[in-house]
């Protein structure tokens, strides 16, 4: 990590030596009615166009409009494999085998799919464990799936709570919870990051000791996709979800990708819903063959993809291939870390830090508790030029993504910060 200095020439410096300086070039940034660039700090929320999307996109139309339904065979990137294109690339993003990633339908779509498999209760065994403050559609999808197994959804929801006076979980008080439940506990479903605090949880730590208590685990990773290194495979945890809209940057409402670790790769007895994309290639257009599972991720597939949102995703993907997690994960820390150091100086009785200090604890999201401040404050940063995130009760959500926010939009953000502050 640099020295940080205050100013904006150490900010220009910075960007100037950035040696991914050129992909902020690559993406279309939202401007003003002035036309200026606005400061965008939603990629949380959802990613920037990249300039090659429409390129993308163009040619499946081209070739849908050219070939027709031969387009599965003959098009330039043939549709009938076009989900293994985005493979290879995808499990680079996410730190997992090719064969244990598939991106296929929705998140929370995925998230019921992937319960069908790993959430499989019993009597004795059939509560769900998730983060107090997990993201709604996460806690709505489990309270559905127990009352869908015939359970109560308010009893069979464990809570790993913070403590008083705090906001960031605690792993101890997640083993307290285990040592006491969890022969209760049939599934352990955590956000990889929280979406609210910016905690990137440990998810090897969290895997091992659910699979210690003998339960199953798995992932929501929407707001750790293509922001950190997740590194699924080596968490052994059985599954994981997420969205490419935030990160990926792959278009409002794209597809989702899935995680399952490969010791279940060739599990035919573990339950699932099925679909003829999830038969075996080789035997899937006679029609008439007896259901034949494809291992790996890939078999829990249900239909053919769309794809036109798959050309978008490949779009992002190749410059994800391109530049590498760990580059983007290099900048993103060294981004964050500044953007702290400045929002630091505005003073402790002013603004606070709810997002772990350490850069290995959190993605690039910073969230910000101003003091006695409500939405009006968040509304005149929009005003001013910022598009910030807020999230109720007091608290802006703000993340300077590497491959297209600089070093100077961080530094003009704080100080419009402090232009407003001051008012």
């Amino acid at each position: 990590m640099p020295e940080f200095k205050l100013g904006l020439e150490f900010a220009k410096e910075q960007d100037q030596t950035d040696i991914l300086k050129s992909y902020r070039t690559k993406f279309h940034l939202p401007k003003n009615k002035n036309g200026e660039a606005l400061i965008y700090m939603t990629g949380n929320s959802l990613g920037l166009q990249p300039k090659s999307t429409k390129e993308y996109i163009n040619q499946e139309l081209e070739d849908w409009a050219n070939l027709g339904v031969e387009g599965h065979f003959e098009a330039k990137n043939p549709w009938l494999p076009y989900h293994e294109f985005l493979t290879e690339s995808m499990a680079n993003v996410v730190g997992a085998k090719p064969t244990e990633v598939i991106v296929m339908n929705t998140l929370t779509a995925n998230l019921h799919f992937m319960m069908v498999s790993f959430y499989r209760p019993t009597k004795k065994r059939h509560k769900i464990l998730i983060e107090s403050d997990a993201f709604p559609s996460d806690k709505y999808a489990v309270e559905s799936q127990l009352r869908h197994h015939g359970y109560n959804d308010k009893d069979g929801v464990v809570l790993w709570k913070p403590r008083k006076s705090e906001e960031l979980l605690n792993y101890d008080d997640l083993e307290d919870i285990l040592k006491t439940q969890g022969d209760e506990i049939a599934l352990i479903m955590i956000g990889g990051i929280n979406y609210y605090t910016g905690q990137f949880f440990d998810l090897k730590r969290i895997a091992t000791l659910g699979h210690k208590y003998g339960c199953n685990v798995g992932f929501d990773c929407a707001h750790g996709a293509g922001n950190v290194e997740l590194n699924l495979h080596d968490s052994g945890a059985d599954f994981a979800v997420w969205c490419t809209y935030k990160y990926l940057n792959a278009g409002p409402g794209s597809l989702g990708g899935c995680f399952v670790h490969e010791r279940h790769a060739h599990n035919k007895e573990l339950n699932r819903f099925t679909g003829w994309w999830s038969h075996n290639k080789k035997t899937r257009f006679n029609m008439r063959s007896e259901f034949d599972q494809l291992p790996g991720a890939e078999g829990w597939q249900l239909s053919n993809p769309p794809i036109l949102s798959m050309a978008a995703i490949k779009a992002s993907l190749d410059m994800f291939q391109e530049v590498g997690i760990g580059k983007l994960v290099e900048k993103s820390k060294k981004l964050t870390g500044y953007f702290e150091f400045l929002l630091k100086d505005l003073g402790e009785d002013t603004i606070r830090i709810i997002t772990p200090s350490s850069p290995d604890e959190r993605g690039c999201q910073l969230s910000i508790q101003v003091k006695n401040a409500n939405k009006s404050l968040h509304n005149k940063l929009t005003e001013a030029g910022v598009i910030s995130d807020w999230r109720e009760p007091d608290v802006i959500r703000c993340a300077p993504v590497p491959l297209y926010n600089s070093f100077e939009d961080i530094y003009r953000l704080v100080e419009k910060l402090k232009t407003i502050l001051n008012e």
